[in-house]
């Protein structure tokens, strides 16, 4: 039982806590990473026993700005799993609603099929559907920048728009995210926007959320980002806000912001002091 954040939703027999990651992974032939992606470390796991032909897939929403343009999660555990064969996981996947076992949808981007049909099949049951697409770079940069949006429709929320407001939030969100998927990334699937982690965790994410909740606050001035997330969040990270400055770190070094004016307006509501009202001004 996760007795901080999903109290009285206990684990099931087989999941077994091990505060030693050598003994944890001793033998894996399968890597799961879901932490914050400011905490991912690869110093001991560098030097692990794993089992043969290890797999790794990656839960993590973020970004990262390296040489001039940004560097997916998934790409920094490859390369720093020795080229390790990494998928991700990403979805309308609300925990809170996932430990309750209600239904809902999640999709695996894959690079290989042999990678994708496994955890397709590890993760799928009949509450938890799992659907999979080849396109790492896509899946993940829905689950990264959704985050974004999701503060563009937290300051909606806190100035009291309406339905409408939040919708055209939603569609020039998706509409930016797809668009800064196929600029950095080849590859890039159409149908991936249309899977549940594109435009459904999208939706999910600009109604519910931590991101919209601290971002309607924000907009409510009740505090600085700081202040809202201790508040609020009860010590989990806030990623919207880490994710807005790397994405903007990406386009002010491409100098690509007027082409991104609802990324670049979250931003500057955010860290710049610009009136929150301003997000309809595109």
């Amino acid at each position: 039982e996760n007795v901080k954040y999903l109290k009285g939703k206990t684990f099931t027999n087989n999941v077994v806590a091990d505060p030693d990651i050598m003994s944890a992974v001793k033998g894996a032939t399968l890597l799961i990473f879901v932490t914050p992606h400011q905490f991912l470390k690869f110093d001991a796991l560098q030097t692990a026993e794993l089992g043969p032909d290890c797999k790794a897939i990656s839960l993590i929403k973020g970004i990262e700005f390296e040489e001039g343009g940004p560097r997916l999660i998934s790409g920094i555990i490859k390369d720093s799993m020795g080229g390790m064969d990494t998928s991700v996981l990403m979805g309308a996947n609300v925990a809170n609603e996932v430990a309750a076992d209600e239904f809902c949808e999640s999709t695996v981007g894959f690079a290989t099929e042999g990678a994708g049909a496994v955890w397709q099949k590890l993760f799928d049951c009949p509450t938890f559907r799992v659907g999979k697409i080849k396109d790492v770079a896509g899946v993940e940069l829905c689950g990264a920048l959704k985050n974004v949006v999701a503060l563009g429709a937290g300051f909606c929320d806190g100035l009291g728009y309406g339905g409408n407001t939040k919708a055209a939030i939603i569609r020039i969100g998706l509409k930016e995210t797809a668009k800064f998927a196929r600029l950095f990334f080849k590859g890039i699937q159409d149908d991936t926007f249309m899977e549940s982690c594109g435009l459904a965790d999208l939706v999910t994410t600009c109604f519910g959320g931590r991101n919209r909740a601290c971002a309607e606050a924000f907009a409510k001035g009740e505090g600085t980002w700081d202040d809202i997330e201790k508040s609020k969040l009860n010590g989990q990270k806030l990623q919207g806000t880490i994710t807005a400055k790397d994405v903007m770190t990406v386009l002010k070094h491409k100098k690509l912001e007027a082409q991104f004016p609802l990324f670049a307006r979250i931003y500057e509501i955010a860290f710049e002091g610009k009136d929150p009202k301003s997000i309809v001004e595109l």
